[in-house]
């Protein structure tokens, strides 16, 4: 019981930090869960809080929503959600775990590095962003930090672009979840969870909201990518046995 209770808090801080951040919680919330459950079950549990974060996120969003944006990234992002979970069930979880450590650490680092890095706003990069965001989505349960630097050369409003990405994310997070279940990567032990990430996932949403107004983004960004910088390196320290590393 008392892992539980410290994973729903840290599933609740993840939730917070994603909405404020701007690039999801997976980045936190994946890597963090690891720590409690297998990585098959990480993934299962990601997919199925994201679509409860996503939902209560377009609830208080739900009016600023880019359609022309929705389409771009939502289209190539499904369909290649659906290659990156098949991907994932034949391949090793080490692996996966892997590219997941490297995407972490590099991601956060280059965006430190060059915090004003941003890809052109083009409807080609929209497609090209939308769809390795759905295929990391699926293999290793991120992606959706990919999208987010891809939408910020489009200088959405803050809102708007919380609510686009989350439309696109919600039919991500449907669509992997599906295939997860259909692996059995849930494990039928823990379904008591569920509710419990329906509650977290509202709440952590709507305190990100209000912070979101309180907290100026660049500062927030800056402190987001130092966390996420560490734990991919811790994540890369625990994984890189496995390889020899």
């Amino acid at each position: 019981m008392r892992l539980d209770i410290l994973f729903l808090l840290a599933a609740f801080i993840c939730e917070i930090l994603g909405t404020v951040g701007g690039f999801g919680s997976s980045v936190f919330f994946v890597p963090i869960a690891r720590f409690f459950f297998s990585f098959n079950m990480v993934l299962a549990i990601t997919g199925i809080l994201h679509v409860f974060s996503n939902v209560n996120k377009l609830l208080l969003f739900r009016n600023s929503i880019d359609k022309k944006l929705l389409l771009y990234y939502g289209i190539p992002s499904v369909l290649l959600v659906l290659a990156g979970s098949y991907l994932s069930t034949h391949t090793s979880f080490e692996l996966a775990e892997l590219t997941l450590a490297f995407f972490l650490v590099i991601f956060s680092a280059t965006l430190l590095l060059l915090p004003k890095l941003q890809l052109p706003a083009t409807r080609n990069n929209a497609l090209f962003s939308g769809a390795l965001a759905g295929l990391l989505a699926g293999f290793n349960g991120t992606g959706g930090a990919i999208r987010g630097i891809s939408m910020a050369a489009f200088n959405l409003e803050k809102n708007t672009f919380v609510a686009t990405s989350a439309a696109v994310d919600l039919g991500v997070d449907l669509s992997r979840s599906m295939v997860y279940l259909g692996y059995g990567y849930f494990d039928k032990q823990y379904w008591y969870l569920i509710p419990l990430l329906l509650v977290i996932s509202f709440f952590g949403s709507l305190v990100g909201k209000k912070l979101l107004y309180r907290i100026p983004q660049e500062k927030f960004k800056k402190l987001v990518l130092f966390l996420i910088l560490g734990i991919g390196l811790i994540l890369l320290f625990k994984e890189s046995h496995h390889f020899n590393l």
